[in-house]
């Protein structure tokens, strides 16, 4: 029935690979999401830069962080779902030749209303990404899915990290410009990588895209654990949104510090993302609540931490070192959270991973562009102590909803091809 998560016209299931060919498919499927996702990051560190070309305030830059978020959230809305529709090779390839041509115009880009509609197609096309990560599951035996996520999710946060370390480095070499023609030469790679290595990828259901889109809110509403899972990511995404779309204004503000330092934080970051098979290992061992419980604590300590040594007086270089320490449990817990809750929601319907991951990864970029919108006026107003605040106060509620949600009774919740204790 058009609308139901279930459809009675089934293609035939995609049975997970063998061991050799799932060890290389998962890692590439990690570099894709890398790429894919990396496109939405390189302007965070570049914002002063791009600001004095283009001749427009902090506060007016801060629109072209919040629009790519703003468009990603729209591309998975729009264009995820198509991976329970359409052929997913084909689809991934036209959607990174897409992308690089949207990179091309923020390159040209000459005024601030060119660059965040540019922007704003970035992020629409970028989502390529959410089509690439629900294959993860299907390349590996069921008691190993939480493990197979984790790897195609440390490519994935390895993209947005060290899209801020390549941006600011390569624009100290050539200008900002020359970040996005970077970029987009690297999306458009992936159009023959993806013919190459990649098989061909039916869709589990045969379902016309009305269809799917249709069913999106008969899903949303029947999955409270679908729910629960994308309100404590948005938060948490949020709270990370935070420190990241500000850093660059705090090291130059306090530390008069360009954009390459800033870029740099983002390889410390990377340090944090290698936890994400480790996590996945967890969660298939005991469960994805204790995996939550653990992140949640992470990076409201990483917060903690970062507004204190702050306050310190101290050297640059001590300064820079707290910092460290901060950037990498709020990246570890940022990345033990993501594995965690995309583990839960790809259990409750094989059939239905794109639409599932659609509207968790909706959830979670509109929080990481809420995050982006508030910070910026916080920022202006109280600078690092009003942020630092604001992140708390989103983690807060992020352990409330955890505390109370529907996963304190995973029992009670039926679950396709997964067990309570798995999930919860």
């Amino acid at each position: 029935m058009a609308g139901s998560v279930e459809v009675a016209d089934r293609a035939p299931e995609v049975k997970p690979a063998e061991a050799p060919e799932g060890r290389w498919l998962l890692p590439f499927l990690g570099m894709a999401c890398a790429v894919g996702v990396g496109s939405i990051y390189y302007n965070q560190p570049l914002l002063l830069v791009m600001g004095k070309s283009l001749h427009a305030s902090a506060q007016q830059m801060m629109m072209v962080a919040t629009a790519t978020q703003v468009g990603y959230a729209g591309g998975l809305l729009t264009f995820v779902p198509l991976g329970d529709v359409a052929e997913r090779r084909g689809l991934m390839m036209r959607l990174y030749g897409a992308a690089a041509a949207a990179l091309v115009l923020v390159a040209l880009a000459n005024n601030l209303l060119w660059m965040v509609a540019a922007s704003v197609l970035v992020g629409l096309f970028a989502s390529v990404t959410h089509v690439a990560l629900p294959l993860a599951p299907d390349l590996v035996p069921h008691e190993r899915r939480g493990q197979a996520i984790g790897t195609v999710m440390t490519g994935l946060l390895l993209g947005i990290l060290l899209a801020r370390s390549f941006a600011g480095w390569v624009s100290n070499l050539g200008g900002w410009r020359t970040v996005f023609f970077a970029a987009a030469g690297m999306n458009a790679a992936f159009v023959p990588l993806m013919l190459k290595v990649m098989p061909r990828l039916e869709p589990k259901r045969r379902l016309t895209y009305p269809e799917a889109m249709r069913s999106l809110w008969t899903i949303f509403r029947t999955q409270p654990l679908l729910r629960e899972s994308g309100i404590i990511g948005g938060l948490t995404f949020a709270a990370f949104s935070c420190f990241w779309t500000t850093l660059a204004f705090l090291l130059h503000t306090d530390y008069g510090l360009g954009p390459g330092v800033a870029g740099t934080f983002g390889v410390v970051g990377a340090a944090g993302a290698l936890v994400a098979p480790y996590a996945g290992r967890l969660a298939d061992r005991h469960g994805t609540r204790y995996v939550i419980t653990i992140a949640g604590a992470a990076v409201t300590a990483s917060f903690g931490w970062l507004w204190v040594q702050e306050k310190v007086h101290a050297s640059v270089a001590m300064h820079l070192l707290a910092m460290v320490v901060g950037v990498i449990a709020l990246d570890a817990g940022t990345q033990m959270m993501q594995v965690a809750n995309q583990t839960r929601i790809f259990g409750l319907d094989p059939g239905a991973r794109s639409r599932l991951n659609t509207l968790y990864m909706t959830m979670y970029f509109v929080g990481g562009a809420l995050g982006s919108a508030l910070s910026a006026t916080v920022w202006e107003r109280y600078a690092w102590t009003g942020v630092s605040a604001l992140a708390a106060g989103l983690m807060l509620l992020t352990g409330l909803v955890h505390a109370f949600g529907s996963s304190r009774h995973m029992a009670d919740v039926k679950l396709v091809g997964v067990s309570a204790h798995e999930l919860g």
